[in-house]
Parts: C-alpha cells; structure tokens; sequence
C-alpha cells in the first residue's frame, strides 16, 4: 500500500498567505474606486444621476426692443425691431404615407418650391423643414390638410416694420452657427443688454420622463432683454434717406452717406447709407457690404470741407482774419510738388479769406495753414477730434492723421485743403459743431435711454462739449460760411427765407493700392448748419463717385438744401428774412 505524503506545513502556510494578499489587494482596489466614485467623482455622478431622473427646461427670454424716437415733443416713438411668433412647417418623412400625393396638396402654399422639389424633400429620412415665417393664413390652410408627417412649430422671429429704414443702423436679428445673434448695427453691438439673460426650470421625471408633480423644482426666471431708445426722428430719417437715394440714381453714384445732427448736444437726429436694405429680407443683399454704415465705418479724405476747419484755426490762432489777403497766383510749388487751384486761371491776384472759402482755393488754404505754422496747425486738427474715434456707441473705423507726422511742408499742405488725411462723415460733422456751436466741440450719441425690464432707465446725459475755439472765432467763421451758401459754390444748398452756413467739398479718390489718385473718381459732399444765428441741425450729405457731374455743388449740395428746407419747415422754425 502506498501512502501519499503529507503536504509540508510551509507549502500551506504560503498560500494561505497569497491567497490573503490577494483579496486583500482586492479590497483596496475596491476601496480606492469607491473613492474615487463617492469622493472624487461625485459632483459629476450626482448631475448624471440627475440626468436620468430629472427634467432641465431652458427658459428663453424676451427680446428687447428698438424704438426711434421723434425730437417733436408728445410724439410716441417708432417701434422699429421688436418680435413676433411665426408657424415653421416640417416634415418627418417616414410618417408620410404618399409622398407624392401630399407633395402635389402641400406646394401650391409654400411658395418657394415646385411639386418636384417637394416630393424630393419629402423623400428624406428625417426631420426636414420646408418653410420658415408662415403667414397665419397659410398655417391654417396647411393645418387644415391634416397630412400626416406634416407639422407646425411656433418659432420667435425678429421683425423689422419699416423694413429699409436706417438699416445699417439697426442691424439685424442672424444666424452664427445655430445661434441667433444680432449683427451689426444696435442689434449686433448692444447683443448682450437686447437678448437678456436665459432662464432654467429643473424637476424630478419618472421612467416615461414626465414630471413628478409632488418633486422639488428650481426656477431661475429668465431675464427679458432692454429696450432701447434711439435719437433718430423717424420723419427727419426717411426725408434723408429718400433724398439720398434719388441723388445717388440721378447721378448714377456707387453709393453714400448722410448724418444730421443737434450741434448744441450731439444727439443724431439721422443717419443713412445708399445702398441700403430690408431687414427682414437681409440674407437676400447680394454684397455683405451693404450691411456696413458709411456714415462710421468709411474713412475718406474729405477735400474741401476741410478748409472750414483750417480757417477756423487760422482765425483762431489770431494769424489771419476774414480780410487778410494773399498773392493768388493759380498754383504754388510746395517742396518737390506743385499745388494746384481746381481751376488755376481765375481769381488771380490779392485774395481775401472770404474768396478763398467762397471759390474753394487750395493756395489759399495752403497760406492760412503756413501762417499758423505746421506744429500748431497739427494740434488745432486734433483738438477738433481728427485722427481718433469719437467715441460713439456703435463701431467706427477712426480717420488718419499719419501724413502730419511727416517731414515735409507738402503733407500740411495737402492737409490744409482735406488731402493726405482721412475722417469719417461722423468725425467730419463732429469738428463742424464747434463751429457751429460757440467753439464748443460736442460728442455725437445715438442712444436717447435704455429701458429695463423692472421700468428702470438709464438715459443718456449730453457731454457739455469741449472749448477748441474762441466762441468769436465760431461767430466769425460762421458768417464767412453763410456767404459761401450765398454767393460762393454753396449756392445750390441755400434754403428761402433762412441764413444756411456750409461748404463744398470735392475729394479726389487715392489708387488703393498704388501711389496716385484715380481721375475717374471723386466723392463730392456738402457740410453746413442753421438757421446760423440759432443751429437746429448740422448735417454733412456725401455722394460717392457720380458719373455724370464732377463737382459737389451739383451733387451733394442741392441734397443738403432739400433736406435742410424740410427740416426747416418740420421743426416750424419761421423764416428770418424775405
């Protein structure tokens, strides 16, 4: 008989000893996950858990609204973005029993697809939006066909009732990525005070995910956005605006630009671009240009306009007077560079300030400049606000001062008579209201308040403006413009019955990409105020290269004196002469 051998007592002990370290490294693994899930992870566990039991309903806020606000007191403002609930229509093809047969009942109501093109759609293997903003007659129609896979969704819209209307200043309500958000314009930079804040409803489900009526719920109300209330007279907007237009066709223009302002606080009164566009039909503008707002964003070199500023830092600077004469010769070599009058055979001889401004000499302007010398002349632009933003709410491309940072007395020169150097019709009209009013430049603004949801307002308080010149020098200046409205090349923007300051001016147009001006172009504008014993307005009209005229007393000018007439007669100011 053999007998097995016992095991030896060490082999036993071993792997009781292994078979311990093994569960008890089992347990620390279990130990340490535990941990992790109950300590580390737990925050994130407890939102999965809350996930699956729960129902988290965003709550979306109302969107604010935008209104023009008329400068006729007891006058209501003109709502001009606000909202509306509009019917989508979508499919969900694989509930359409004969694709064919609801695509020849569903076409004949929306209007932007054949039966073809709707069968097609139709044909699709999930959700599929057809038509967006249905009129309510259409969604009853199409409500009333009972189409099975055929829906309805209330959307939000944004809506625009005076559809053109200062388009470029209102912006408009797009799409960025799946994300509704205003784009240019008020809707674009005052995104966030407009759209609010979003809300959030959580609560406990059950398995079919319906609320549990007796769980714990959190509310975070939503936030509804501000309103806000702009400067622009809506009546004094149109006229400009259609007064624009018609001057861009006659002349066959690529385009323009008008800004009216209240000199004595720098409220904009109106502000338009031509071409312009229907908000509610934005995605329909075939060039994405359209959408900007020359008034702010196209910097130009100005040309003769600017010689209203020169002669008012002249005059300042207490180096010439209205009366003060120079030899006119027709042309002067500055440098390595011949100045040139636009018509170099006329007013030749001893010239006074008050020709100079009326017949728009650039040898003239060239020797106020070189009277108050370049360092001074330079400092007297900027205190006007040239060569930066002015700090109005919406975007703005400032104008450029660079050339007066070069050696050379032909840069100031040029400068002197608006070339060389470049503004914004907003800047432009900014340096003409310290002429305009008492040698105090004001900061132009378009937002008159903005309302909250709770009624609070925070309305906009005017700046007092800024002394650049002499309240004498203003009144001088202003009479020396009056008489280019009257008997210089402003003729053709005077107003009957009233005293009308303003200046031509017409800008050569720089190569863009090489040295030079193009001979084909020129942007004529005309910048003037009034009644000029008491300003109402201050407006610069701006028409870009016309086709049939070259000079801006043609162009620009008779724009300005029929929007300025209007005006006039709008604000029942009574005429101050026969």
């Amino acid at each position: 008989m053999i007998t097995r051998p016992e095991p030896k007592k060490n082999s036993y002990n071993l792997r009781i000893f292994l078979l311990m370290l093994v569960l008890t490294l089992f347990l620390i693994l279990i130990g340490i996950r535990l941990f992790n899930l109950q300590i580390l992870s737990h925050k994130y566990y407890k939102q999965l858990a809350a996930n699956q039991h729960g129902l988290s309903t965003t709550i979306e806020p109302q969107r604010g609204e935008i209104y023009f606000t008329p400068v006729q007191p007891n006058t209501r403002p003109l709502l001009v973005a606000t909202n509306l609930t509009k019917n989508m229509v979508y499919a969900i093809p694989k509930e359409i029993k004969d694709k064919h047969e609801a695509a020849v009942r569903l076409a004949p109501l929306l209007n932007f697809l054949s039966t073809f093109d709707l069968e097609a759609k139709l044909s699709g293997v999930s959700y599929v939006p057809l038509q967006k903003q249905l009129t309510d007659e259409v969604s009853a129609k199409i409500k009333a066909l009972k189409i099975p896979g055929i829906y309805l969704e209330a959307q939000d819209i944004r809506f625009y009732p005076e559809k053109n209307l200062a388009s470029q200043v209102i912006g408009f309500l797009g799409y960025k990525g799946d994300q509704r958000v205003g784009q240019y314009g008020v809707e674009g930079q005052f995104q966030t005070e407009l759209a609010g804040d979003k809300g959030n409803l959580g609560t406990d489900s059950n398995q079919s995910g319906s609320w549990i009526s007796l769980s714990n719920r959190s509310l975070v109300p939503a936030r509804d956005g501000d309103d806000i209330y702009l400067t622009i007279d809506p009546t004094i907007q149109y006229k400009a605006q259609q007064v624009l237009a018609e001057a861009v066709q006659k002349h066959g223009a690529s385009g323009g630009s008008v800004v009216i302002l209240n000199p004595k606080n720098g409220a904009v009164m109106a502000m338009a671009s031509v071409p312009d566009f229907d908000l509610n039909n934005y995605g329909k503008v075939p060039d994405p240009a359209t959408y900007s707002n020359k008034v702010l964003m196209d910097p130009y070199e100005p040309g003769s306009v600017f010689k209203g500023i020169t002669i008012a830092a002249a005059i300042d600077s207490g180096k010439v007077t209205p009366e003060t004469t120079y030899d006119n010769t027709g042309s002067v070599q500055v440098d390595d560079k011949l100045i040139k009058n636009s018509d170099p055979t006329t007013f030749l001889g001893l010239q006074n300030m008050i020709t100079m401004l009326n017949e728009s000499l650039n040898t003239g302007a060239y020797f106020a400049e070189q009277e108050i010398g370049n360092d001074s002349f330079k400092k007297y632009v900027e205190k006007f606000g040239f060569g930066k933003a002015t700090g109005f709410e919406l975007p703005e491309i400032a104008g450029n001062l660079k050339n007066l940072e070069q050696r050379g007395n032909v840069f100031f020169a040029t400068a002197s008579f608006g070339q060389g150097i470049t503004a914004t019709p907003l800047q432009m009209v900014q340096g003409y209201s310290a002429i305009a009013n008492g040698g105090k430049l004001v900061k132009p603004y378009i937002v008159a308040k903005v309302v909250h949801p709770d009624g609070t307002e925070d309305v906009t308080k005017p700046s007092g403006g800024t002394q650049v010149i002499s309240s004498k020098t203003a009144s001088t200046v202003s009479a020396m413009l009056v008489d280019v409205v009257e008997n210089g090349h402003g003729k053709k923007a005077a107003v009957k019955g009233y005293y009308l300051a303003g200046k031509t001016g017409t800008a050569q147009v720089p190569f863009p990409n090489k040295s030079g001006y193009d001979p084909n172009k020129n942007i004529g504008s005309f910048i003037g105020f009034g009644p000029v014993d008491n300003p109402q307005f201050l407006m610069m009209v701006r028409v870009d290269n016309p086709r049939d005229v070259k000079f801006a007393e043609t162009t620009a000018a008779p724009s300005f004196g029929e929007i300025a007439g209007f005006i006039l007669n709008y604000l029942q100011i009574a005429p101050s002469r026969q």
